[in-house]
């Protein structure tokens, strides 16, 4: 349940994802961004720039160049860090079972060994009847462990390794997102004369290549 549970949520996340930095660096304004990024609401870097933008907003009242980046960098830290720890989730679990259970089949190959020679004890004789059913016994709860902790240790890996690679990209876009907030200075006084045409929290992107 856990690893078909973390498949669907990284299936949502990567094709959310896909879609917000596509819309992203097609638009032209950071109020039409904040407008869609409710739509991605499984992709963490919608979550990273709705964080970067309300402290824009404290800043600024929703227009012009931010007075202070550092704010917003300490948002974006936050932010992505937020979302890392929310893809982590129940990772560690796998982990554990992995862990855990070649030690509970163990567990039961000794008890199914005791059964065994109980089973020769009660009947006196070493027979295949006496300590057969002890010996099966011990066999399936060895196979039920391994076939546990392969497909999780499996999938821990798997997972840890797609949670490196958001985590880049996270950091990636929450950098490319300060940098276009930074040039908006740029943007602004070069384009003086129609700025009064832009709304509240409209403030124009670079344009991005």
């Amino acid at each position: 349940m856990i690893i078909l549970s973390k498949l669907g949520a990284f299936k949502k996340v990567t094709n959310e994802s896909r879609r917000f930095i596509k819309s992203f660096r097609n638009a032209s304004r950071l109020q039409e961004i904040s407008m869609m990024a409710s739509n991605y609401r499984h992709s963490p870097l919608a979550a990273v720039f709705e964080d970067v933008y309300e402290t824009y907003k404290r800043q600024t009242g929703g227009s012009g160049p931010p007075r202070n980046m550092a704010p917003l960098e300490r948002s974006a830290q936050t932010a992505a860090s937020e979302a890392v720890t929310n893809l982590e989730r129940r990772l560690t679990w796998l982990a554990t079972i992995a862990g855990i259970s070649p030690f509970v089949g163990l567990f039961g190959t000794v008890m199914g060994v005791v059964d065994a020679f109980t089973g020769l004890g009660n009947a006196g004789t070493a027979t295949l009847r006496a300590v057969g059913p002890g010996i099966s016994d011990a066999l399936i709860t060895t196979a039920a462990g391994i076939f546990v902790a392969i497909p999780a240790l499996v999938a821990y890996n798997q997972f840890a390794a797609r949670v490196r690679v958001f985590a880049s990209t996270i950091d990636d876009f929450s950098r490319e997102l300060l940098n276009s907030m930074e040039e908006i200075p740029m943007r602004s006084s070069a384009a003086a004369p129609s700025s009064r045409s832009i709304p509240e929290g409209g403030r124009e992107l670079p344009t991005r290549g």
